[in-house]
C-alpha cells in the first residue's frame, strides 16, 4: 500500500495483494520506521457512510464504508474519493507505470490504457 500527501489531500493506493488482504481482513497497515518514532498508515472497513480519515497517535487511519469496501474488492472499479471536513480522501487501486521506473510493479493492476 502506498500513501500520497499533497497539501489537503490523503491518496491510498492498494496492489492486488494489499485489496485481497483487506478483503479478508478488513485491515491493512504499512509502517514507515523514521528511528526514534514510526508513522502508520491504516485502511479499515468501517460502518460509516462515507470515506472518513483519523490522525491520531501517528497513525492515520482512513476509514471506508464496508458497502464502498465489498464494490470495490468486488469489481474492476478503480476507486472512491471524497472529502472528509475540507481533507480531499482517494483510495484506489494502484496500476502498472506505462513508462519505465525502477520499482517491481508485478503486484499492480494491468493499466487500462496499455497497449496490449
Amino acid at each position: 500500500m502506498k500513501i500520497r500527501i499533497k497539501g489537503n489531500s490523503l491518496r491510498y493506493r492498494l496492489t492486488k495483494t494489499d485489496v485481497e488482504q483487506f478483503s479478508l481482513n478488513g485491515y491493512i497497515e504499512e509502517i514507515i520506521d523514521f528511528g526514534s518514532q514510526t508513522l502508520t498508515y491504516a485502511l479499515e472497513r468501517s460502518g460509516f457512510n462515507s470515506l472518513i480519515a483519523t490522525f491520531d497517535h501517528n497513525k492515520i487511519t482512513l476509514l471506508m464504508p464496508a458497502k464502498m469496501a465489498t464494490e470495490w474488492e468486488r469489481t474492476d472499479r478503480v476507486g472512491f474519493e471524497g472529502f472528509d471536513n475540507n481533507l480531499f480522501l482517494l483510495i484506489e487501486k494502484d496500476f502498472k507505470c506505462l513508462d519505465n521506473v525502477a520499482e517491481d510493479q508485478s503486484d499492480n493492476y494491468p493499466n487500462p490504457l496499455a497497449k496490449s
